[in-house]
């Protein structure tokens, strides 16, 4: 499935999207950096809470294929110019990473 359907499926906010439509081979949910960076794989949509500038870097370091900021939280600025920079979908969305998780269950990706 590809980015942008992925994104409209879910009802996501999009804060930031690319003119590249990429793959969502899968999902990987979680906040820490270290683990994120040693567990998620290359087209992976990434489910967090955390918004700071470096879940861009991690996101660019594997090739994800998007971020998916839950719970509603306020992504500064900075994080977002750096996605522009480097070219990631960002999108929020008010749910919980568990309800995420269970719609994209749902929707065929694991």
């Amino acid at each position: 499935m590809k980015t942008l359907e992925f994104a409209e499926n879910l009802n996501l906010e999009l804060l930031f999207c690319t003119e590249k439509d990429m793959d969502v081979e899968g999902v990987y949910i979680g906040d820490l950096l270290s683990v994120v960076m040693a567990k998620a794989k290359q087209n992976y949509a990434w489910i967090t809470i955390q918004t700071h500038l470096n879940i861009v870097a991690v996101a660019d370091l594997l090739d994800l294929s998007c971020i998916i900021v839950v719970e509603n939280m306020e992504v500064e600025e900075e994080t977002l110019e750096k996605a522009k920079e480097l070219d990631i979908p960002v999108f929020r969305t008010k749910e919980s990473a568990y309800s995420v998780a269970c719609n994209l269950f749902k929707m065929g990706i694991k």
